[in-house]
């Protein structure tokens, strides 16, 4: 019997292995800088082998360095990454991309925002400018503006008498005893002036005549029913019109003007020749000042040919009457 038949106390032969320092053959090597029998082992596979961490210290606790994170994840935009610890990281942006899409969304509605309120501030600017702006007095000369000015102020002067003439009257009529003596002066004064108004009354007072002058073309009665309006708009109180054969009218609120033959010009249903006379009653220079106004009356006129001239007069007289309305049906109530 061989030595290797006693060592293993068997009968049978039993194959030779390394022999390993420090313990019976087939087990491990206790030592801790024995070689790992795998690596001399000649079937042990050869290549690169990945390295385990170093095992701690003992005694020492392992230190967590971190959730490891999943690289190929991260480089997935709009994902979230879940970390080792089971909770999930925000994704990682990719470059060229917009940053977040609420911010886009929020500064197209800014941009919108901000073009509507600026075509809004436009259109009240351009609206303020065309309602501020008078074509016909941004052509006007700065004479013409300045007596425009002053016949505005002379016009609320005599609003401003005729506003306290009333509120005496109003005061006298409340007085008691002179009341019954105010009111038939106040009823007596009323009726003058609806008179005047009327045309059944003759007026007289400071005034201006105005006379139109035909041209190539004749004066149109267009033009004379301008002229009235442009003179009762100044504060004509009363007035007539003549023809040349001298021949008047009186004025009134219903008076119409027709064109007549020959130049001529139908007033009441009454023919009048040229050359054509209104005489006013009124404060003279607002009158004139009415009637040179530009692309007023006067441009007109000579536009067409025609001229127009003034006399201003300290009395004038206006005599002609116009036959009062007899009422068939109704009556004053008493």
């Amino acid at each position: 019997m061989s030595d290797e038949q006693t060592e293993t106390g068997t009968g049978w032969p039993q194959p030779a292995g390394p022999a390993r320092p420090g313990g019976p053959a087939g087990e491990p090597d206790p030592r801790p800088d024995a070689p790992d029998p795998d690596e001399l082992s000649p079937l042990a596979p050869q290549g690169p082998v990945e390295a385990e961490p170093p095992a701690g210290e003992p005694g020492v606790a392992p230190v967590d360095d971190g959730a490891t994170v999943d690289l190929s994840a991260v480089s997935r935009s709009e994902e979230p990454v879940e970390r080792s610890d089971g909770l999930a990281e925000p994704a990682v942006q990719r470059s060229g991309e917009p940053v977040v899409a609420g911010r886009s969304r929020l500064s197209t509605a800014g941009v919108m925002i901000a073009a509507l309120l600026a075509l809004l501030g436009f259109t009240l600017v351009v609206q303020l400018k065309t309602t501020s702006t008078d074509p016909t007095l941004g052509a006007t000369r700065q004479e013409d503006l300045v007596r425009i000015l002053s016949d505005l102020d002379a016009r609320e002067n005599r609003l401003q008498q005729d506003i306290r003439a009333l509120e005496d009257s109003q005061r006298q009529l409340a007085s008691g005893e002179q009341g019954r003596q105010a009111a038939l002066d106040e009823a007596t004064r009323r009726a003058d002036e609806l008179g005047v108004l009327a045309g059944t009354l003759p007026a007289v007072g400071p005034g201006l005549t105005v006379q139109f002058i035909s041209g190539a073309k004749p004066i149109s009665a267009t033009r004379v029913l301008d002229a009235v309006q442009e003179l009762r708009g100044a504060g004509a109180e009363a007035m007539q019109i003549s023809g040349g054969d001298r021949t008047a009218v009186r004025v009134i609120a219903s008076t119409y003007f027709l064109d007549g033959e020959n130049g001529s010009l139908v007033v009441e249903g009454r023919r009048l020749a040229p050359p054509f006379t209104i005489t006013v009653i009124g404060d003279p220079a607002t009158m004139r000042t009415a009637l040179n106004i530009p692309g007023g009356v006067v441009a007109s006129v000579r536009g067409d040919g025609g001229n127009v001239t003034f006399g201003e007069r300290e009395v004038a007289e206006v005599s002609a009457l116009h036959a009062p309305i007899r009422l068939e049906h109704a009556r004053p109530v008493s």
